[in-house]
Order: structure tokens, then C-alpha cells, then sequence
């Protein structure tokens, strides 16, 4: 087993803080405050290192602080004997810019997958309460950590299906058609597609097993829970229904047919989960997926991911709570960051535990203990 925990993180013009530094357990890492301190910033600022963009802002611009142009973060991480120290660079109007010992990245998608992380937070209800295509962002970013292969053929795909809604749209208004230049893309859109589609169904098969283990070691009650994968591809190839639908994407002025509409299907007695699953089951089921996740990155990796729990703890049941705890005590996990509004809260629940426990109590983008 290899082993990964970051050492420090530095801080400058990030959201809420103007300078900070924190020097890390290689085990549980604690941050504690009111509402709007800071802890989840910092949470995100490691997050960021690990996947070159924020995990709950889509504009970087968004995470400078107020009035500043620039802003960096800087983390040395201990990965396999060696340090790794990562710089990420965030300038308005400039390409965002991301060093490890002092080497620039030449396209950020290179990092990914390099230090492997999982994170859980109130806001990932979303991935049940929202479109579809946020539940391609879960399966997209889960794959690309420990594939890289499949990050790239992605990449590809999205450019040529861009480039080919772009084509449809010029045609539309244009009152044109050029059958061989839409095939040349269809060609495209067949390899790089049929890869994904391949790569997404073998993965789900392993997944879904992982999942309802956790998901029946942490559910109050026995529910007839279901994560399927859902695609177009399952029944047709791409190639035919690219064909097929070409009528219908000429009117649309998109491609209406692809991997770009894959879903996640969560259901509870053969319903939506969105709809007919309780809070409490509706916890279980995102606790259990991301559980599932941290897992199977381990199985693939041989690297214990970073674990970052943002504000879970008081949203939790007892039963809940007393499992990730259990999990937590029998070193299930590699490093862990957990964020809090209570100390004592925090402070009650590792009491019993032999780990190496540090705490950061934050106020207001300043770190004061």
C-alpha cells in the first residue's frame, strides 16, 4: 500500500483569507467555527490542489478574495517517500497555472488522479435532487482518478460533439447540409463514445456491488435500494443512432443521441429515490455512494484517499454517525478532514481514539488555535 497525506497547506487571497498556513496530522484534521468562518474554504482549498478547481464554485474569478486579481494555494503533500510540493495559481484574465516541485503543468488535466480524494458535503444531495448531468460530473471525475485514458478519450468527445452542434446550428441557419462533414464527426463521436460508454458499464458492474454494501451496513431499515447505469448505448451503437436521428438533430440544432445523455438511475422499491425516499434514506444512499467511491479508489490505486467531511456530522443520526466513527477507529481511512460548528462535539466523539487528532479553531478567515 502506498501511502499519501498532505503536510501543509498555505493559503493567499483564498475566499475569506488573506494568508493562512496549517501544518496537518497525517491522520484527523479538525476545523471548527461558526457558519461562514472559513472551514469549509480550507476544505476546498485542498480539494482544489487535488483537482485544480473548486468543489462548490464553478468560476474560479468567484474564490479570489474581495477587491485582490490573484490569488494562489500551495500544499506539500507526502506521496510514496517523497514530497510534492503543488502550487495552484489563480490570476483574472490569466490561464490558470498548477506546479508540483516547481514543474508547470502544460494541460491541468495531467494532475488529476495524482492525489486521489474523496469528499462528502451537505450539498451532495444534488446528485439525487438534480439533472442528469450532474450524475455524469460524479461518474466522470470518480473515473478520470484512476484512468487517465478515459479522461483524454472524454476530453475528445465533448470537443467533437461541440464542434458538431456548432455545425448543426451553422446548417440550420444557413438552410445547408453537408452529409460528409457530419459524418466525419459522427466518426468522432463512435470512437471516442463507445470507449466511454464501454468504461462507464464495466465500472458500474463493480460499483453497484460496493455500493449496496455499504448502503445495507448503514441504513436503518432493509430497503429495495437500486443504483443502475442508464444509457443510450445499452440497446443501440452509437453508429446507428447517430443515423437514425439525424432528422431530429437538424430541427434541434444538437446532437440529440449520445453518451453526453447517460444517467444514473437511484431508486427505492423500483421508484425514484428523489421522490419517494425519505431524508434519512436519501443520506443513506449519498453516505453509501461516497463510501463506495473511497473504496474502490483504493482498490485501483493502492493509495488511501484524502477523506474531507464537511459539516456531515450534525446532519447524521446516531446510527449513522456510530458507523463512519467505527470506520474511522478501525483505520479504514488514510487522512481525514473533517469541518464542524462544535469542538466539544467533535472532541466527544474521538475521545476513545488513539489517533494522531488536531484541531483548527477558525474565526472569520483567520486561524486562531
Amino acid at each position: 500500500m502506498m501511502h499519501l497525506y498532505l503536510q501543509n497547506l498555505r493559503l493567499y487571497n483564498f475566499k475569506n483569507y488573506a494568508t493562512a498556513k496549517f501544518e496537518f496530522s497525517n491522520q484527523i484534521n479538525c476545523f471548527t467555527g461558526l457558519n461562514g468562518s472559513g472551514k469549509t474554504n480550507v476544505l476546498d482549498a485542498i480539494y482544489y490542489l487535488c483537482f485544480t478547481k473548486s468543489y462548490f464554485q464553478n468560476q474560479d474569478a468567484i474564490n479570489i478574495l474581495t477587491e485582490q486579481n490573484e490569488m494562489s494555494i500551495n500544499g506539500a503533500f507526502y506521496k510514496n517517500d517523497t514530497i510534492e510540493n503543488t502550487q495552484l495559481i489563480i490570476q483574472k484574465g490569466s490561464k490558470k497555472k498548477l506546479k508540483v516541485n516547481n514543474n508547470e503543468y502544460p494541460k491541468l488535466s495531467a494532475h488529476i488522479g495524482e492525489f486521489p480524494l474523496v469528499i462528502i458535503a451537505p450539498n451532495d444531495i444534488y446528485l439525487i435532487h438534480e439533472g442528469s448531468e450532474e450524475r455524469r460530473k460524479f461518474i466522470d471525475s470518480f473515473i478520470s482518478q484512476f484512468d487517465k485514458e478515459y479522461l483524454y478519450q472524454l476530453m475528445q468527445y465533448n470537443k467533437a460533439l461541440e464542434q458538431r452542434n456548432a455545425l448543426l446550428k451553422r446548417f440550420y441557419d444557413l438552410q445547408y447540409f453537408d452529409e460528409s462533414l457530419i459524418a466525419s464527426y459522427n466518426e468522432k463521436l463512435i470512437g471516442f463514445g463507445t470507449f466511454i460508454f464501454e468504461k462507464r458499464k464495466a465500472f458500474m458492474l463493480d460499483f453497484e456491488t460496493l455500493f449496496l454494501k455499504y448502503y445495507n451496513q448503514i441504513s436503518l431499515q432493509s430497503d429495495a435500494i437500486s443504483l443502475k447505469y442508464e444509457s443510450q448505448l445499452l440497446n443501440d451503437n452509437l453508429s446507428d443512432l447517430l443515423l437514425q436521428n439525424i432528422n431530429a438533430d437538424k430541427a434541434a440544432q444538437r446532437t440529440t443521441k449520445g453518451i453526453h445523455k447517460d444517467d444514473l438511475l437511484f431508486e427505492i422499491n423500483n421508484f425514484p429515490l428523489k421522490r419517494m425516499g425519505s431524508q434519512g434514506q436519501q443520506k443513506s444512499f449519498i453516505i453509501a455512494l461516497k463510501l463506495a467511491q473511497y473504496e474502490y479508489l483504493f482498490n485501483k490505486t493502492g493509495i488511501k484517499p484524502l477523506l474531507l467531511l464537511d459539516d456531515i456530522f450534525e446532519k447524521l443520526d446516531n446510527n449513522r454517525l456510530a458507523i463512519i466513527l467505527t470506520m474511522i477507529a478501525e483505520d479504514n481511512f488514510g487522512q481525514i478532514f473533517i469541518s464542524d460548528t462544535d469542538k466539544k462535539r467533535l472532541e466527544a466523539m474521538f475521545k476513545n481514539l488513539t489517533a494522531n487528532i488536531k484541531y483548527f479553531e477558525i474565526n472569520k478567515g483567520n486561524l486562531i488555535a
